[in-house]
């Protein structure tokens, strides 16, 4: 919501733009891989309590910035930050509840996701409107930091901190004795993990790139769509997470988590299909309802990709398999973000004048993209086990 006023504010063309919105997301992926093993060894608590503290700062740090580097930091800091958030969470999960209330715990916390990109849409584009860009960066960062002390006063790792049993009895079934060194191997050289990972950079790194950046530019040039009312039709990122967590979630474990993805995949690349042939000429409740599937898709799943993440592998790894396959939403986030910037500044490579033509490309992209996860869902492997109870 705020992407055109920073661009104006530093007077940076699409792609500059594109690699200032990427820096989150490439510092963001570079981190699931030591998160994930910090989740597994030094705790989910102390890992986000600790990392929090960074993205607060470097949120204020973006704030202050008076050059396109010095938000750039930041942006980095915010990005590793809250690298830790999603996979220590899902570690939480493996810990605290069974294999079906495992998604379902999920989807409550996607919901909650939802509540705080609902906040992000509208109402921040409201925000900004009022105090400006930079103040409202500073007012992230002051809470950012705040949440990081209430995350070191309630959290704790797992039952037997709050003297209850654990979950999984034995330690066969936890898994316990497998080093880093050897989960960490043992995720990457399994058939299981590539798949969902190729899946999971295509559809939820589109989402993430339209979703996080490129869809406000699009609303406002083509329809011209004030701030707050683009911050209207995106909000439906929110809406798909608090509805469309819980259901996803639902679906996942009567009907198996191969079918939930390779719908949203067919979901993703319908959308997009409708958005290539009527770029410039649809009526703000048909955008409304596209971007709301859009996200559905995209969005919405994580629950799902964090299960077949964890059920994929023994629970004492499941920090570093969650990790791993999260690597891919936000590399792909990154990557898309500044392929779709330097498509739209074909033509004019320093100005915000984007064409149709231009968007119209950028949703070619999300549809290859689409059309690569919907073949990657084939080889997916199911990890519902239909006789659980």
């Amino acid at each position: 919501m705020i992407a055109l006023d920073i661009q104006a504010s530093f007077g940076i063309g699409g792609t500059l733009l594109g690699l200032l919105g990427s820096a989150y997301f490439y510092s963001y992926a570079a981190m699931q891989l030591p998160t994930g093993l910090m989740a597994d060894s030094w705790g989910p608590r102390k890992t986000v309590s600790v990392f929090f503290l960074l993205a607060g700062i470097g949120s204020i740090l973006m704030g202050v910035a008076t050059n396109l580097p010095l938000a750039i930091a930041g942006r980095i800091l915010v990005g590793v930050g809250v690298s830790t958030v999603f996979v220590c969470n899902f570690k939480l999960l493996s810990e605290w509840f069974t294999v079906r209330q495992f998604v379902i715990m999920g989807g409550v916390f996607m919901m909650m996701g939802g509540v705080g990109a609902l906040i992000s849409s509208a109402p921040l584009a409201w925000v900004s409107t009022v105090i400006g860009w930079r103040m409202t960066l500073i007012l992230v960062g002051g809470v950012t930091v705040l949440m990081a002390a209430l995350v070191a006063v309630f959290v704790r790792n797992r039952p037997s901190e709050r003297g209850l049993p654990p979950i999984a009895e034995t330690d066969a079934e936890r898994g316990e004795g497998i080093g880093l060194m050897k989960g960490l191997k043992m995720v990457v050289l399994s058939l299981r993990f590539w798949p969902i990972s190729v899946w999971a950079f295509c559809v939820v790194g589109l989402s993430f790139a339209i979703g996080g950046l490129w869809g406000g530019p699009y609303l406002m040039r083509v329809y011209g769509l004030s701030k707050a009312a683009a911050g209207g039709v995106l909000s439906t990122f929110a809406f798909a997470l608090i509805l469309g967590s819980p259901l996803l979630g639902w679906l996942a474990n009567r009907f198996g988590r191969k079918p939930v993805l390779t719908g949203c995949s067919i979901v993703m690349l319908v959308v997009t299909v409708l958005l290539i042939c009527f770029v410039d000429s649809m009526t703000i409740p048909a955008l409304y309802l596209l971007f709301f599937c859009f996200f559905l898709s995209g969005g919405a799943v994580g629950p799902t990709l964090a299960t077949v993440a964890k059920e994929s592998f023994p629970i004492a790894i499941s920090g570093t398999s969650v990790g791993l396959v999260n690597i891919f939403p936000f590399i792909g986030a990154a990557v898309f973000q500044v392929l779709i910037g330097a498509v739209l500044s074909v033509g004019n490579p320093e100005e915000m004048n984007y064409t149709v033509t231009g968007f119209r490309r950028m949703f070619l992209i999300c549809l290859a993209g689409a059309i690569v996860s919907l073949a990657a869902s084939f080889f997916l492997r199911e990890t519902l086990n239909k006789v659980d109870p």
